[in-house]
Order: structure tokens, then C-alpha cells, then sequence
């Protein structure tokens, strides 16, 4: 019997990451395209720290737009994003990519996040050594679980010799995380004994993007989450048990972190 991949269906191998990684890592994947295409392809304001390493050809990837000629990328990093993402590819990509949680990237990166937020930064410019070497290690490699084994045990080596989050930060993210955006930033301030504006310094330092982008993010992926549930989503019962102040709110959110409406994404589901 043939593969999957020659039969000229994409290939994607997903793990979970061992319990050590849990709450740093949210997955790890394998992926190959074997002709099977991207085509507007929209990322809809992830809550996650992609690291991609390329063995094939390059991603086309823009912010919040269709990607052009020039918006190729293949092995990258790229932090937290307000906003949509766009993607395109020409089916011959494949890679290993890792998705970090906004706790476990500045422990793995060891860099200011504000660095990687809202881009795509390549390999070459992140001028990592370890990471450029796994990079040489997994494209020498032809077995996919054994590559993911590999990046697996490299993240977790990273991690234990990386810097330790800020307990503040790591506190206050969490609060943000466990009311699904919905708090305000200045009660968390005023806990941590810190004004809005050192908070919000500290929080794009370790996490990538201030913290009231963080909650509309997070509130976002809570409506998304209801609304997957629905067959016909009410979307003004939806504003109201999100914490939107009317639909029309709402509305405006989806079309900055999604780049559709609500009715268009649900026909589209």
C-alpha cells in the first residue's frame, strides 16, 4: 500500500509534548505537502509562538493581507500577532514546526518577545547556533518521528537552561487566560503593586504584545471556541457572554483577528 504522501496527500504527523513541556509547548508537528497547496489559508490571531524549520520550499506569509511574491518564508520564528494571518504555498513545503505557549517562548528564545511579535523572523536573522545546528540535524534525517523526537528533546534542553519567567508575568498571564481576557488590566496592575505602564513594558519583555492585546486575543479564541459549538451561532448572545460591549463590537474584532465577519466565516466553517 502506498503512503499518504505518495499518493499525493499532505502529510501531518501531530504530538502532544511530554508532560515536562506542558503549559510551554502546546504541539509539535510534522508536515509535508506532497503537492497538496495552501491558498489563503487564514490563522485567526493564534495564541501561539510558532518556531518552523524548513526542508522544503518556502511559505508565502502575510499579516493581516493576501502574501505576494515577496513574502516568502521558509524555516522562521514568529511571536504573537493582534491580527490575522494569510498563507499560501506552492505544495512542494514541508517542516518541523514547534508551537510554543506565550509562557514557554521567552524561556525557550531567551530574548526580548517584543523581538518576534507581530513578524516573521528567518533562522539566518534570529543567528541562533543551537537552533541553526538543529536545524542541519532534522534535514539530515528521513524519519519523521525520529525528527520529532529530536526537536522535542532539544526544546526541553533549551528550556531547562533558559531564563525563568518573571512569577509576576507568568501570574498575571495566567488571571488573563483563566477570565478569557475579560479583567481589567489595572486591577492586575494595582495586585502586582506596579503601574499599568511598567506591567505593560514587562509583558511585551516576556510575553511579546501588552496585555490588553493579550485579553482581546484571548477573548476571541474563547467566542471562536463557543461558536465552533453552535450549528447557527447567535452572535449577539455570543458579545454578551464574551464580554463584547454589543455585536457590533463583536464584529469589528472579527474582522481585525479573523479578516471575514462572522456570517462569511460561518458559511464558510
Amino acid at each position: 500500500m502506498k503512503s499518504p504522501m505518495e499518493q499525493g496527500k499532505p502529510f501531518w504527523l501531530q504530538r502532544a509534548p511530554r508532560r515536562e513541556l506542558s503549559g510551554l509547548v502546546s504541539r509539535l508537528n510534522g508536515y509535508c505537502e506532497n503537492g497538496w497547496r495552501l491558498s489563503e489559508a487564514v490563522e485567526m490571531a493564534a495564541l501561539v509562538v510558532p518556531l518552523v524549520i524548513s526542508f522544503g520550499a518556502p511559505f508565502s506569509i502575510a499579516l493581516g493581507r493576501k502574501p505576494q511574491s515577496a513574502d516568502g518564508f521558509a524555516s522562521f520564528a514568529a511571536g504573537l500577532h493582534a491580527g490575522h494571518v494569510v498563507m499560501n504555498s506552492g505544495g512542494d513545503s514541508a517542516c518541523v514546526q514547534i508551537d510554543f505557549t506565550p509562557l514557554g517562548a521567552y524561556r525557550f528564545f531567551s530574548l526580548p518577545m517584543r523581538e518576534l511579535s507581530s513578524c516573521m523572523v528567518t533562522l539566518d536573522d534570529l543567528a541562533d547556533g543551537e537552533i541553526d545546528l538543529l536545524r542541519r540535524k532534522l534535514e539530515d534525517m528521513n524519519d519523521w518521528s525520529a525528527r520529532l523526537d529530536l526537536a522535542e528533546a532539544f526544546v526541553l534542553d533549551r528550556i531547562r537552561r533558559g531564563p525563568v519567567l518573571n512569577p509576576a508575568i507568568a501570574a498575571a498571564y495566567r488571571e488573563l487566560a483563566f477570565c478569557h481576557g475579560n479583567v481589567r488590566i489595572g486591577a492586575i496592575a494595582s495586585k502586582l503593586e506596579w503601574s499599568r505602564k511598567h506591567l505593560a513594558q514587562r509583558f511585551q519583555d516576556e510575553i511579546g504584545l501588552p496585555p490588553k492585546a493579550v485579553a482581546r486575543m484571548l477573548r476571541f479564541n474563547r467566542l471562536l471556541d463557543l461558536a465552533k459549538r453552535e450549528e447557527a451561532p447567535d452572535w449577539a448572545g455570543l458579545a454578551a457572554e464574551c464580554g463584547y460591549a454589543d455585536q457590533a463590537h463583536l464584529t469589528r474584532e472579527f474582522a481585525e483577528f479573523a479578516g471575514t465577519s462572522p456570517a462569511r466565516w460561518q458559511a464558510a466553517a
